[in-house]
């Protein structure tokens, strides 16, 4: 008692204690560094949690629904880019089975999509770097029928070299399946046509598109 009542006594009080403080704070400090990483290991380790299906179907449904016309006219646009790079599955989806063709060409109507695919397959057969361009589109939805007009530009390149180009209309009418628009009526008209570059076997306009 009095070796720590005295002068050096109460340096050496100060001194112990400064000593426990910081000890104290190394032996926190270490606990932290080794249980950080076990921590961290078992966050890492923990799976995150499965999207809950009603939520995001509710989220789904929160979103508006686009109109109808606006529907019709991406089908309309998915059918063409399908129809030009010759992707006969990906274009039965947006026609009917027993849709009716009726081409730019003085033939009969094509009934049915078997008939169709043999057509659409036998003029591609004679063809490459099909391309259709698309204007002026006039889409009228009347509850869950519809019919899309429209303009189009075709350009292939045919035997030997030779470009040909038609030039028309087409009026295709659809009805609602489900969630999905399909086309029953493809109607196309020819108003002109020009060829250019070396001459090469006469090329029919498509049949069903134009």
């Amino acid at each position: 008692m009095f070796v720590l009542s005295s002068p050096a006594g109460e340096k050496m009080k100060r001194s112990a204690k400064h000593r426990f403080v910081c000890g104290a704070a190394w032996i926190f400090l270490a606990v932290v560094l080794a249980a950080s990483p076990a921590a961290a290991q078992k966050n890492k380790n923990k799976k995150a949690p499965d999207p809950d299906p009603n939520a995001v179907s509710d989220l789904r449904s929160a979103l508006p629904t686009p109109p109808d016309s606006q529907v019709v006219d991406q089908a309309v646009g998915e059918m063409l880019g399908y129809w030009q790079i010759g992707d006969v599955d990906a274009l039965h989806k947006y026609y009917a089975d027993d849709v009716v063709m009726v081409s730019g060409a003085w033939e009969p109507p094509v009934v049915g999509w078997d008939n169709f695919v043999k057509a659409y397959q036998a003029q591609r057969a004679g063809v490459t770097g099909v391309r259709i361009e698309r204007s002026n589109t006039y889409i009228k939805v009347n509850g869950n029928s519809a019919w899309a007009s429209y303009q189009f530009l075709y350009i292939a390149v045919a035997s030997e070299g030779k470009i040909v180009q038609f030039r028309g209309h087409t009026t295709l009418v659809l009805n609602k399946a489900g969630d999905r628009w399909v086309i029953a009526v493809n109607h196309s008209s020819v108003v002109d046509s020009t060829t250019s570059g070396p001459s090469g076997p006469a090329v029919s306009a498509p049949p069903g598109e134009h």
